[in-house]
C-alpha cells in the first residue's frame, strides 16, 4: 500500500539540509530503484522552484510499504531526523485515485 509521509523541518534548517542530502536521497533512490517511490521533494518556504537561502519547511514523500508500521519505521529512520532538520513527520495511508 501507498502511503505518504509529511515531514516538516525546524527553522533554520536549510544547512543542516544541505549538509545531509546525499544521504538522505540515497534512501529515496533505494526506494525508487524498487519501484516503490511514487513522489518525493521538498517543500519551499517561498513559492519558487529554487527558494535560495529562504530554505523548505519540510518534505513529501509518498511510498509503498508493506504496512504502515513499516512506513513510520522508514520515516522514523531517515537521516534529516538524526540530523536535525525534521521537527516531526506524520505518515499515513494514501489512496491514489486520479489522475
Amino acid at each position: 500500500m501507498l502511503y505518504m509521509i509529511y515531514s516538516t523541518d525546524v527553522e533554520n534548517s536549510l544547512e543542516k539540509r544541505l549538509a545531509t542530502r546525499p544521504a538522505h536521497l540515497a534512501r529515496l533512490t533505494d526506494l525508487k530503484e524498487q519501484n516503490r517511490l511514487f513522489a518525493a521533494g521538498p517543500l519551499p518556504a517561498i513559492d519558487s522552484e529554487d527558494p535560495g537561502q529562504a530554505g523548505f519547511t519540510g518534505s513529501l514523500v509518498i511510498a509503498e510499504f508493506a504496512s504502515l508500521a513499516d512506513a513510520q519505521a522508514w520515516a522514523n529512520a531517515d537521516p534529516y531526523i538524526a540530523a536535525g532538520v525534521y521537527a516531526h513527520s506524520v505518515v499515513k495511508p494514501y489512496k491514489k485515485v486520479l489522475p
